[in-house]
C-alpha cells in the first residue's frame, strides 16, 4: 500500500503545535510509512518545536492582523499574497492526499490553496469559540474535529466529529509519579504544592499575581512550582532569590509536565484549549485565569465550559493581582472541594483524541 502524504498546517503557540504533533504521531502509529509535512509561520515557535519532534516543516511569511490600528497591518496584504503563492507551490510539490489545519496563521493560506487544488481538508478546532480562520475554512472542510459541545452554532453539524483535544502522550499517565516529581523539582513531602502555568510564553498577570502573593503562600506553608515563561524568567527568579523564598521553585519552561502535574495539589493556569485538555486528563483541581488578550475572548468561554459544571474555579484577569493569593490559600486547604473539582474535571478528559482524529484522516483518504 502506497504511503499516505499528509500536510499539517498551523501553529503560533504551543496550544496549536502540540496537538498537531500528537496528531502526526497518531498517524505514524497507524501507518509508519506515512509521509508528513508541516507548514508553519516563519519566526514562530513551530519552526523550532516541529523539527525537534522529528518532522519536516516549511515556513510561510504570514502574520496575523493586529486588532489595534497599527503600522504592522499595512504589510498584511503583501504577506498574505506572498504566503498564498508559497502555499500553492508547496501543495503542488508535495501533492498531499489530505491537508489538516490546526489553527494559527499558516493554516489559512495552506488550506485555502489545498482546497483549490482539490485536496480534501480536515480542521481541528481546539477552542469552544472558533477563530475567524477556521470559520472561513470550514465551508470547504470534509470534517471538523472539535473538543467542546454546541459547536453546531458555528459549523455544519454533519461535518462535526467530537474528538477532544490531542495532548502529549507522556502526560496521560501520572499515577504513582508524585514522589518522583517532588524529588525532581526539589519539593518537600508533606506540604501542599501549587503548580503555576501561564502557557509556553508565560502570562504577565499570573506572574505578577504570584509575586504579590509570594509572602502569603510562604506563610501558609504552600510550595510553588512556577513556570514563568522565558520572557519573565529572569525577573521572577531575581525576585525569589532577593526575598529568599525557598518554598518557590522557578522555571522558564517545564519539560517534565507529567512529573509537575503528579506533584501538584492545585493548579493555576491560563484557559488555553491545550492547557484545559491536559488538566482534564490528569484530573487536577484548577483555578483558571483566562487571558483577555485573545480573539473573541475565547479563553473565558473555554473556562466557563468547566466552571458551569463545577469542574474548575475562575478568577478574572483584572482581579487576579489582588485576589489570586486568597483564592489559592482558601481552595488548597479545602480538601472536600479539591476532590469535587478533581472528580468533575476528569469527566471532561478525552484520552484517545489524537487516535480518533487519525481515524478520521484515514477515512477521508481511503474514500
Amino acid at each position: 500500500m502506497k504511503p499516505s502524504r499528509i500536510i499539517i498546517s498551523g501553529g503560533g503557540t504551543g496550544g496549536h503545535i502540540y496537538p498537531a504533533i500528537a496528531i502526526a504521531n497518531a498517524i505514524k502509529e497507524k501507518q509508519p510509512n506515512a509521509e508528513i509535512l508541516f507548514v508553519g509561520a516563519n519566526g514562530k515557535m513551530e519552526m523550532e518545536k516541529v523539527p525537534k519532534a522529528g518532522y519536516e516543516i516549511k515556513g510561510l511569511d504570514i502574520a496575523g492582523l493586529q486588532r489595534k490600528l497599527t503600522v504592522k497591518n499595512l504589510s498584511f496584504p503583501f504577506k498574505l499574497i506572498k504566503s498564498l503563492a508559497k502555499a500553492k507551490e508547496i501543495v503542488k510539490e508535495f501533492n498531499p492526499d489530505i491537508a489538516i489545519g490546526v489553527g494559527g496563521y499558516a493554516s489559512g493560506p495552506l488550506l485555502r490553496q489545498a482546497g483549490k487544488a482539490g485536496v480534501p481538508t480536515l480542521l481541528q478546532e481546539q477552542n469552544s469559540y472558533p477563530g475567524i480562520t477556521n470559520k472561513l475554512l470550514a465551508k470547504k472542510a470534509k470534517k471538523i474535529c472539535v473538543a467542546y459541545d454546541k459547536m453546531e452554532r458555528f459549523f455544519d453539524a454533519k461535518k462535526i466529529v467530537f474528538t477532544g483535544n490531542p495532548v502529549r502522550k507522556e502526560i496521560l499517565n501520572i499515577n504513582g509519579k508524585r514522589d518522583r516529581g517532588l524529588a525532581h523539582f526539589g519539593l518537600e513531602e508533606g506540604k501542599k504544592v501549587l503548580l503555576v502555568i501561564g502557557g509556553s510564553l508565560g502570562a504577565r498577570t499570573i506572574n505578577n499575581s504570584i509575586k504579590n502573593a509570594a509572602k502569603q503562600l510562604e506563610e501558609n506553608n504552600i510550595q510553588v512550582l512556577w513556570q514563568t515563561g522565558k520572557y519573565y524568567h529572569e525577573d521572577m527568579k531575581s525576585f525569589v532569590e532577593e526575598n529568599k523564598l525557598t518554598n518557590i521553585k522557578v522555571h522558564d519552561f517545564v519539560y517534565e509536565m507529567d512529573l509537575a502535574y503528579a506533584s501538584a495539589d492545585l493548579v493555576v493556569s491560563r484557559a488555553g484549549a491545550l492547557s484545559i485538555s491536559e488538566l482534564c486528563l490528569v484530573g487536577k483541581p484548577t483555578i483558571l485565569v483566562p487571558s483577555p488578550n485573545v480573539s473573541e475572548d475565547h479563553q473565558t468561554k473555554n473556562a466557563m465550559a468547566l466552571v458551569n459544571h463545577n469542574a474548575a474555579e475562575l478568577v478574572k484577569d483584572v482581579e487576579a493581582p489582588e485576589v489570586l493569593g486568597d483564592e489559592v490559600v482558601k481552595l488548597i486547604n479545602d480538601n472536600d472541594k479539591l476532590i469535587k473539582l478533581s472528580v468533575n474535571i476528569i469527566g471532561f478528559g478525552r484520552p484517545n483524541a489524537a487516535e480518533t482524529i487519525a481515524n478520521e484522516v484515514f477515512k477521508i483518504i481511503n474514500k
